[in-house]
């Protein structure tokens, strides 16, 4: 199990690094990021929302997404194996958890937006 961690590790910072590079569009936070978190998640992720008061987690700004939630960054630019954020949204995390909370999965185009953002270093662009 082990040496799978790595191989997907090696894939995923090899994806990042050689797909911007093959003529992938850049993903822009304020252009195609926003509107899913605004769509899927600030009703609960700002302050006095329900996922803010359970995590911390403010998602109404690039900043504040970036400074995660009280137990620590949800996204690691670059790193969507690790990226808590994907995890969650991917579903790859308990069940319970699974975001959007106690809604249905996003679309798997508005997941692969937020991952090829993350993997292109999630850039406040």
């Amino acid at each position: 199990m082990k040496s799978k961690s790595i191989i997907y590790g090696v894939c995923a910072a090899l994806s990042a690094a050689v797909l911007p590079a093959c003529g992938q569009h850049e993903v822009s936070y304020h252009q195609d990021v926003v509107p899913i978190l605004k769509a899927n998640c600030f009703e609960c992720h700002r302050p006095g929302g329900i996922g803010y008061e359970k995590s911390k987690l403010d998602m109404s700004s690039y900043d504040s997404l970036m400074k995660g939630t009280q137990f620590g960054p949800v996204v690691k630019p670059g790193d969507t194996l690790t990226s808590v954020l994907v995890m969650l949204i991917e579903n790859r995390a308990d069940a319970s958890i699974h975001m959007p909370y106690q809604r249905n999965l996003l679309p798997q185009k508005n997941i692969e937006t937020i991952k090829t953002w993350v993997a292109q270093g999630a850039k406040n662009n």
